[in-house]
């Protein structure tokens, strides 16, 4: 990692820290005052090297914060359960719904914890898929999924 972009991580790592600026814009916004060259998907990239998670505050937009952070879970007003809104699923797909800009916080939970040795998960903003183990019925993974939160 160059100078820089070690430079640009450590400002980064530091904004997300202090909660004072989140969104991608206020991120971007911040990083250029400081002389660094950066567009959305900088930061977007940026926010994935950093395992920053995305979730909604009580304004409703949707901010980041650093995993790790003990923070995490106060600027999301519902419990991890709560986000769920419903649970379907075919032959051989689940799919969960969460509530705007929640889903990536579900799916690290998943991947974490891996119930019914899930094989892994992708979250977009309010959905994610997850690829069960061939071991476990469809309906046993739903139920080992409900009983890890």
């Amino acid at each position: 990692m160059s100078p820089a972009v070690a430079d640009r991580f450590d400002i980064l790592h530091k904004l997300l820290e202090s909660g004072k600026s989140s969104t991608q814009e206020e991120l971007r916004e911040v990083l250029e005052q400081k002389g660094f060259d950066v567009n959305q998907s900088t930061i977007s990239r940026d926010l994935k090297k950093l395992n920053a998670i995305k979730g909604t505050d009580s304004k409703g937009r949707t901010v980041y914060r650093l995993s790790e952070n003990s923070a995490e879970t106060s600027f999301v007003s519902q419990s991890v359960p709560d986000l769920i809104t419903n649970i379907s699923y075919n032959d051989s797909m689940i799919v969960i719904h969460t509530s705007p800009g929640s889903a990536s916080l579900v799916a690290r939970h998943l991947d974490m914890n891996r119930p019914a040795d899930i094989l892994g998960t992708i979250a977009g903003d309010d959905t994610i898929f997850v690829a069960p183990s061939k071991d476990f019925s469809i309906k046993q993974t739903i139920a080992a999924i409900r009983e890890s939160f």
